[in-house]
């Protein structure tokens, strides 16, 4: 085999080596401790179907339902503005959601600018140092965490993962999707901050 080739085939090994490496800690972050305790909970947007929540929206809501009724936060930050052409913004039809689930308005914050999950967090910082919030723990779904703990944390915002446990992308092909979205995803973050 010529230098060349070794070569190439050194840095192929070695480029695949890094993609599993990062596919796996995509997946590791995702499935970190859920019970852990914070002041509170920040849902990050997902889409609303006209007033109600997309089946993603609702397990997201539900699990961050879940915390506060268990007491690990007092608090639910809901993000998410309109998308293209809606006529609400995520955050309200989680708000009200929420609402019909027994959470307390007091309980409840939402933003109504973000369109993106950096957008999300900026937002959210913004209603955790209105209402004097410290530490928030992060509400998605399992593969979304890894890319927005590192945006919470560029951001300055102390954040732990707490990922949905009912997932609405079930299947192997959906999963796939979805993880080699998110590695695209968070490596796009890593060079453009977006």
């Amino acid at each position: 085999m010529s230098r060349r080739r070794r070569i190439i085939l050194i840095s192929l090994t070695m480029l695949l080596i890094y993609v599993i490496a990062q596919l796996w800690d995509i997946h590791r972050v995702g499935h970190l401790e859920r019970e852990r305790e914070a002041d509170c909970a920040i849902v990050l947007g997902a889409a609303a179907w006209h007033d109600k929540p997309s089946p993603v929206l609702r397990e997201r809501l539900n699990h961050a339902i879940e915390l506060y009724k268990k007491g690990k936060v007092k608090v639910l930050v809901l993000t998410g503005g309109y998308g293209k052409g809606a006529d609400f913004a995520e955050s309200e039809v989680a708000l009200e959601y929420c609402v019909t689930q027994g959470i307390p308005r007091e309980a409840l914050h939402a933003e109504l600018e973000s369109l993106n999950t950096v957008d999300n967090l900026k937002e959210a910082k913004k209603i955790m140092v209105a209402q004097n919030l410290q530490s928030a723990l992060l509400v998605s779904d399992p593969w979304h965490l890894k890319r927005a703990r590192r945006m919470a944390h560029d951001l300055d915002l102390k954040v732990y993962v707490s990922a949905t446990t009912s997932s609405r992308f079930k299947s192997l092909q959906a999963k796939s999707k979805f993880l080699l979205g998110e590695f695209a995803l968070y490596h796009s973050y890593l060079v453009t901050g977006k």
